[in-house]
């Protein structure tokens, strides 16, 4: 009898043993097919932007994170007008091909950036003296590219960075020989090249009054010529305190307002502290003075755990308002996979080590990650 109890406590252990093995396998496995894109795919797409090895294959650890976590890409500079035409009528696709072929290999939602832009411009543009040629090129250029991917590539920066700080229009070599029709003439285009792809205005600093104003005034003027605009991107190069939540959430309400999907299309966050409270992201800004200097690059080797915190803290923040107002947004794109190979290294001062983005320069999920990973509405 004894020895009966004994067996029949000894399967029954067992059986114990093996659901709770069963059980916590499949726990184990939910958290292993946990991801960005999963999370918030209700909301909106989660992105990513990509630089050459990515697209090529060669850095295959973001690869594969980014096949992983995000369900939309955007090109950091293959597609700019300089690296597919250097030279006049001199065209080279290759990186650009790879990089669509890539998103329809995975079924992403994949963006074009950019067809206008005052920065990056190959010589023979950025020096037209003519407003016809320039016209003409602008037509050429967008027919081009535009034409290449019709069907493929889902939406467009058409125009990129056209206003300065105070809302009015920057003095770039389109402006100066087009006036603001250059912008009325590039959704024009982009539109009649492919009518099916989202078409969306980008820029920084968007949260700020009253360059946000500006932006408004221009949407506004699109939609009273009966221009197609869909979306307002807002490159969310913030930091850790600034722009604030009420700034950001202030602009999230007056785009939508105009009937437009709001899109965060640059999003990283600094931890490093900036030249004279240096805000937004002119490419051109570079301050040689600070190179060197160990208060402009506090944590040359290591994020110490305080300003981790401090960063998952800012994300999960940033999303929870995201979520809220997931009505209105359509779109959030990360400027980067890993910390290893963020602009922000770079810039305004070259040298830096930066730390903006979710995963750390090992390919390793951050504080950050984590934070935002589980949010629901």
């Amino acid at each position: 009898m004894k020895h009966f109890l004994y067996t029949g406590f000894l399967l029954i252990t067992l059986a114990i043993i093996s659901c709770s093995c069963i059980i916590y396998n499949k726990a184990d496995t939910r958290k292993k097919e946990s991801s960005l894109k999963k999370n918030f795919s209700n909301s909106f797409y989660i992105g990513a932007a990509l630089n050459e090895d990515q697209i090529l294959g060669r850095d295959k650890k973001a690869l594969n994170i980014v096949k992983k976590e995000f369900n939309t890409i955007t090109p950091e500079n293959c597609m700019k007008w300089l690296l597919l035409e250097p030279e006049q009528d001199k065209f080279d696709f290759y990186l650009a091909d790879k990089y669509v072929n890539l998103g329809l290999e995975n079924n992403m939602h994949i963006v074009g950036h950019t067809l206008i832009w005052h920065s990056q411009l190959p010589n023979f543009v950025e020096k037209t003296s003519s407003a016809d040629v320039l016209n003409n090129r602008i037509k050429n250029h967008i027919n081009l590219v535009v034409g290449r991917y019709k069907g493929k590539i889902n939406a467009w920066d058409v125009v990129n960075e056209a206003l300065n700080e105070d809302g009015t229009y920057r003095e770039s070599v389109f402006y100066k020989l087009l006036g603001e029709s250059f912008i009325e003439n590039a959704f024009r285009l982009a539109a009649k090249a492919d009518p099916d792809a989202e078409l969306i205005y980008n820029d920084y600093n968007l949260c700020e009054e009253p360059k946000r104003s500006g932006a408004v005034k221009m949407i506004k003027n699109l939609q009273k010529k009966g221009i197609k605009i869909d979306g307002l991107g807002i490159q969310a190069h913030w930091q850790l305190t600034t722009p604030s939540l009420k700034e950001i959430e202030e602009s999230i309400v007056a785009f939508s307002e105009l009937g437009v999907k709001v899109m965060f299309t640059e999003l990283d966050v600094s931890v490093l502290p900036s030249p004279w409270d240096l805000k937004g992201a002119e490419v051109s800004q570079n301050f040689k003075e600070f190179e060197g200097d160990k208060k402009m690059n506090p944590y040359p080797g290591k994020l110490p755990d305080s300003i981790q915190n401090q960063l998952a803290k800012r994300y999960q923040d940033i999303m929870k308002l995201f979520l809220k107002h997931q009505d209105k947004i359509s779109r959030v794109t990360f400027w980067g996979v890993t910390d290893k190979h963020s602009w922000l290294n770079d810039w305004p001062i070259k040298g830096r080590t930066n730390y903006p983005l979710l995963f750390d320069k090992n390919y390793q999920y951050k504080k950050a990650y984590h934070s935002i990973l589980n949010l629901k509405n």
